[in-house]
């Protein structure tokens, strides 16, 4: 893409980034589970992490520029529109568990496309498990 876009993002995460996390943390985890870290991610504290190390905790693959949601998300960028940040659930390294993306992996695409060095705003919990 381009160096002279640069990603501006949104202080809070869009009100429906939570259900779309909590429909994928329930494909990994059970419905107690899932509720109680979507929970967890409505509270943590924001933080920022390098679009690089998002990709390389979660071990997930950069999508291309031409990717439908990866390219929506890039217009956006073009057009000077705010980003939501994501959302995240804390990998386990002792045990190999990535970093999970239970919201925002396009967003972390088309941000790393235009800079790995991007600083993403994100809310990151750790795993909730309940038996």
């Amino acid at each position: 893409m381009t160096d002279e876009l640069e990603v501006k993002w949104r202080l809070q995460p869009d009100e429906h980034d939570y259900p779309a996390a909590m429909d994928f943390l329930t494909l990994l985890s059970g419905q107690n589970s899932a509720f109680a870290m979507v929970s967890a991610l409505r509270v943590a504290p924001g933080e920022h992490r390098k679009a690089k190390d998002i990709l390389r905790a979660s071990r997930l693959p950069l999508l291309p520029h031409d990717n439908p949601h990866v390219h929506k998300d890039l217009k956006k960028v073009a057009d000077g529109e705010e980003l939501s940040p994501i959302l995240l659930v804390r990998g386990d390294l002792f045990r190999d568990v990535p970093l999970v993306i239970a919201d925002g992996y396009h967003r972390v695409c088309a941000s790393y496309i235009l800079d790995e060095n991007t600083d993403i705003p994100c809310r990151i919990v750790d795993a909730v498990a309940f038996h």
